[in-house]
């Protein structure tokens, strides 16, 4: 897929790089700056923890790592190609393509089945995995015909998990998974997520508030006031079921 004209010469193994991202809104007379000049880059298979405190401009980076925003000036760029000022119709397809979203909230339809809400994405997909798979390397291959209100709230993630990584996203982009959960359940998800970041491949960011979580990652980035402050690489991953908070 093109995802834009703009063309660069880059490593093979950056999957995204930021360079001078800002972005800026208007909130009544005042102009708010939630990204100050970010730069940045994210290697292909990476599990990168990106860790602030609210209001930091972690979930403004991840809306516009993943198409959702518009950044006011810098670049960002997927590969070797730019999105920057990319159009709406080339942004809709490299967020059908490239990418995938799980937030805090699971935002799964109630009146359909752990596999039908997997089934959603799978049908516009170009080469996506069967439903019933996705949901097995979650876990859940046991309640594929489970409507939400029979689940509890870590498997309703662990389907809306599912139902991101069954188009084969190259990224996947995780803000605040756990933060409607329990600790128990929330390390449970954390688990299906480095699962899925070890076996499949897919480059995966993880925001959070949450210190206890940093250990997991290949990296941390520390936010604050709309600028990475630390770029720090752990010597190894800490295995999420020994995470506590």
């Amino acid at each position: 897929m093109a995802v834009a004209s703009a063309v660069r010469e880059s490593p093979a193994a950056e999957v995204l790089t930021v360079q001078g991202l800002t972005k800026t809104y208007r909130a009544g007379e005042v102009d708010v700056r939630a990204l100050r000049g970010v730069d940045l880059s994210i290697r292909a298979g990476e599990l990168v923890v990106i860790l602030g405190p609210s209001g930091s401009g972690k979930s403004t980076l991840l809306n516009i790592l993943g198409g959702l925003e518009t950044a006011t000036s810098g670049t960002v760029f997927y590969r070797d190609r730019e999105l920057t000022g990319a159009s709406e119709s080339v942004l809709t397809e490299y967020r059908r393509e490239h990418v995938a979203f799980v937030f805090q909230f699971y935002n799964l339809i109630p009146s359909l089945t752990a596999r039908e809400n997997v089934a959603l994405v799978t049908e516009i997909a170009t080469a996506p995995m069967e439903p019933a798979e996705a949901l097995e390397l979650v876990g859940l291959g046991d309640r594929l015909d489970s409507f939400p209100a029979q689940l509890s709230g870590g498997q309703q993630q662990r389907v809306a998990i599912a139902r991101a990584i069954a188009r084969r996203p190259d990224v996947l982009l995780c803000d605040e998974p756990t933060g409607a959960l329990d600790v128990e359940t929330g390390v449970v998800v954390l688990e299906v997520i480095e699962k899925l970041n070890r076996e499949l491949g897919t480059t995966t960011l993880v925001i959070t508030h949450n210190a206890a979580m940093a250990g997991m990652g290949d990296r941390v980035l520390r936010f604050a006031d709309g600028l990475v402050i630390a770029d720090e690489r752990n010597a190894e991953r800490m295995a999420p079921q020994t995470i506590r908070w």
